[in-house]
């Protein structure tokens, strides 16, 4: 279990230096077994923009663990981030395959207006 996780870590840490070298806020995907987080972090990563979880209450009720929750939080996401004036980002999906859940979340920030 241990040498899938530091795996996944070393393709995250190699995406997360080229999106540095870009320059550009990131869209950062952090899931679990019951819930799937996203973050909005600025160019440094010091600073946290935007946040949206299955852990809302505006999301809280029904399935939290599927693709369809996980479409919800996209477009939450995105909607915070248009608020605070982020509208280009670059997808860290954290070393996670682009399928499924992460792959639903991408779609649903597309959806609410976020470009990457």
């Amino acid at each position: 279990m241990q040498e899938k996780k530091a795996s996944r870590l070393r393709r995250a840490k190699r995406g997360r230096m080229k999106m540095r070298e870009l320059g550009m806020e990131r869209l950062s995907v952090n899931r679990t077994p019951r819930h799937i987080y996203a973050q909005v972090l600025s160019v440094n990563g010091d600073r946290v923009l935007a946040s949206a979880s299955t852990l809302d209450p505006s999301l809280r009720g029904g399935a939290t663990g599927n693709a369809e929750a996980a479409s919800k939080v996209g477009a939450l996401v995105a909607e915070r981030a248009k608020a605070a004036g982020v509208t280009k980002v670059a997808f860290d999906r954290s070393g996670y395959k682009y399928h499924g859940r992460v792959k639903a979340l991408a779609d649903g920030a597309r959806e609410g207006g976020l470009e990457f």
